[in-house]
């Protein structure tokens, strides 16, 4: 069967475990880069050195940012063009992203270098953690472009139907930079520039992967110089389509701004360190839900293109089962090993470990409605209505949490700042929920009206 026609003939249960089970390794194994590093660096740097990460995480957000705006975005136009039978439009797409990216991470590597030190103080950096921050960030912008390319092209490869292949990317990167980590860090003492050498390391491992796969003939997109030329037509509809994943993650890297400065504030250098761990915690438990959004998206966006809209309310309630499992799981792990979880970071900073307890429990209270929210909208992504998925990603971050992390330590201070999270959880996930009851009343009324005009 051809590749991409699977998407519209596989049975859905089948295609979403194939697709989403390399995606959600993949992803947690991709999660392992920041992770890991928070890991090593606080056994081996201290907490400070938690710190120099945690307030650099907004600008490898922004770096993150466009990689999703061009590879996500062109992805969504991939698959819909795919699921039409257009496929040399989709080529075409494919290469003006592959040109994208790599110019937009150049630039950003420039503009990051030179305003890097600016910009951690306006976030205000104490001058306790700025130099740790300074040498790990100085690594990693040069690597932007690698961490793009990887990143932004992997799509492309599940797309057309090759998901373990596009696990072994994030596999192969993340591996390696597990292996140098410690190696770098107890063995040649490099300490923060150790960790980011590794990271960026590991990040050219994986952009090698993605470019060799694509230039060895086997794929079904080729890479070829005559379309590398960029459309206008091509870079507005990638953009359109990217912008819902691009807001949200520049709204989360505001987020980290304004709660790194708050914890800062209120809490000093430890609450800024505690709030990595917290942060790290989360990311490994919501990183599978991305797996599953990745495994879902070309089976949605292929289905929807071909007018098989029972396919896609099928696919879309599967991916909502498995994300709400895989989060009430997590949830549950917070509950009985808060301090366990804690203690993998550090173990001997008694204040570090009882600031990090308290912000696990009451930071992730209503974890288990994560996954429908995150899966939701990007259902909207899937099917090429970005607007809807932008309002709903951003509902969360800009309209309730960032208001939220400003109000509420006036009159709380820091248990104001680690309550945000829960209301913004709750409220985000009633407003998702008006949304998709909307949307699948509209397929259910679609595929009655093929079911009845077949022709």
């Amino acid at each position: 069967m051809d590749r991409s026609k699977q998407l519209g003939e596989e049975r859905i249960l089948k295609l979403i475990l194939k697709f989403s089970i390399p995606a959600i390794i993949g992803m947690l194994v991709n999660a392992l880069y920041n992770v890991v590093d928070r890991i090593y660096i606080g056994h081996g740097v201290g907490s400070l050195g938690i710190g120099g990460i945690t307030v650099s995480f907004p600008i490898m957000l922004i770096l993150m940012a466009f990689s999703m705006l061009i590879g996500i975005g062109a992805n969504s136009l991939v698959a819909i063009r795919l699921g039409q039978g257009r496929k040399e439009e989709a080529e075409g797409i494919f290469c003006n992203a592959f040109v994208l990216l790599i110019v937009s991470s150049l630039a950003l590597t420039v503009i990051g270098l030179i305003f890097m030190e600016p910009f951690l103080k306006f976030m205000g950096t104490s001058d306790q953690i700025l130099p740790y921050a300074m040498d790990y960030l100085s690594i990693i912008l040069l690597g932007a472009v690698f961490q793009s390319v990887g990143m932004g092209m992997n799509n492309f490869i599940r797309s057309e139907g090759n998901p373990k292949i596009a696990m072994n990317t994030m596999l192969i990167g993340a591996v390696t930079n597990i292996v140098l980590d410690p190696i770098f860090i107890f063995v040649f003492h490099w300490g923060m520039k150790g960790a980011a050498i590794a990271t960026i390391i590991s990040q050219t491992v994986s952009a090698i992967w993605v470019l060799a796969y694509f230039l060895r003939g086997k794929s079904l997109l080729k890479l070829k110089l005559s379309y590398m030329k960029l459309k206008l037509i091509y870079i507005s509809k990638i953009l359109a389509l990217g912008v819902a994943p691009f807001a949200m993650q520049i709204a989360s890297s505001v987020l980290n701004f304004i709660m790194n400065k708050g914890l800062n504030t209120y809490g000093g250098d430890i609450a800024v360190s505690g709030m990595g761990i917290v942060n790290s915690i989360v990311t490994l438990m919501i990183m599978p839900i991305f797996g599953i959004n990745q495994g879902m998206q070309p089976i949605i966006g292929y289905n929807y293109g071909a007018r098989k809209f029972d396919r896609v309310k099928q696919a879309y309630h599967l991916a909502i089962l498995f994300a709400t499992v895989i989060v009430v799981i997590g949830w549950i792990a917070t509950r009985l090993f808060p301090e366990q979880l804690v203690y993998l970071f550090n173990k001997d900073d008694t204040e570090l470990i009882s600031f990090g307890v308290k912000a696990i429990k009451r930071n992730l209270i209503f974890l288990p409605l994560i996954g429908f929210q995150i899966v939701s909208s990007n259902y909207f992504q899937a099917v090429g209505k970005p607007k809807h998925s932008a309002f709903l990603g951003l509902s969360r971050q800009v309209l309730i949490l960032i208001p939220a992390l400003i109000i509420l330590p006036k009159f709380f201070g820091l248990d104001g700042l680690i309550t945000a999270g829960p209301l913004a959880d709750i409220v985000s996930s009633v407003l998702t929920g008006i949304f998709i009851i909307n949307e699948m009343r509209k397929l259910d009324n679609l595929h009655k009206d093929i079911v009845a005009n077949p022709n």
